[in-house]
């Protein structure tokens, strides 16, 4: 994840007191050039490329058995890693109105999914590290404590497991849409290496309307050191 410095030559001097006014600019002008490009995004824009990104999500943890899916709705995602990638997939929400019948499932999806109501902060459920990866899509930004939530992510990660994050940018089509608060991609990466996840990258997809964000648990030798 890159980041961006600026330094002035001295702390009085005028070029550092012209600086600051075009470091304004440039921000506003991101920003104002970020709601153009939301602006030109059609409003089914996300529907249309659901099935796209959980393609992606499969094959990024495509080497995983044990996944679990936080803020999982309905549950679709994990049905997906379940029949099309053939994951044990754990999807968890908070709400279970939109859980699927279980019973209805196809017998091979039910062998590998199971959607249980809980809180992302308290997977007591599972012991430490016994998962492969955990996936997280339109999540992040509902959560009161996303920084509790992927502390408790990372604890039932196995060393060397995957972290996947999708959500809504800031300024983007999402925001021109429901107008909630939504984080940009530097601030996801940092709330991931707060929180002890390694090899932490974060940027824009799908014409910079969406946020991949992935990092790994350390593993137990990277964790002593």
């Amino acid at each position: 994840m890159s980041r961006a410095s600026c330094r002035s030559r001295s702390r009085g001097s005028s070029a550092a007191n012209a600086s600051a006014p075009r470091r304004g600019s440039a921000g506003r002008c991101r920003q104002t050039s970020a709601r153009r490009r939301a602006a030109s995004v059609p409003d089914d824009f996300y529907d249309k490329i659901k099935a796209r990104l959980y393609r992606r999500i499969g094959e990024e943890i495509s080497g995983a058995q044990r996944v679990v899916d936080i803020g999982c709705g309905g549950c679709e995602l994990a049905r997906f890693l379940a029949e099309a990638c053939e994951h044990n997939v754990t999807g968890v929400d908070i709400k279970d109105g939109a859980f699927p019948d279980h019973d209805g499932l196809p017998k091979h999806v039910r062998q590998r999914l199971r959607c249980i109501k809980a809180d992302g902060q308290s997977l007591d459920f599972l012991d430490d590290g016994t998962v492969d990866a955990i996936t997280a899509v339109w999540a992040v930004h509902e959560m009161a404590e996303p920084g509790a939530v992927l502390a408790e992510a990372r604890r039932v990660l196995r060393p060397g497991g995957e972290l996947v994050i999708v959500d809504f940018p800031r300024d983007s089509l999402a925001q021109r849409l429901w107008h909630e608060h939504y984080y940009d991609p530097r601030e996801m990466g940092r709330m991931l290496e707060r929180t002890g996840f390694d090899d932490v990258s974060s940027r824009l997809i799908e014409r910079q309307q969406v946020i991949w964000a992935k990092g790994l648990r350390p593993s137990q030798k990277e964790a002593v050191r």
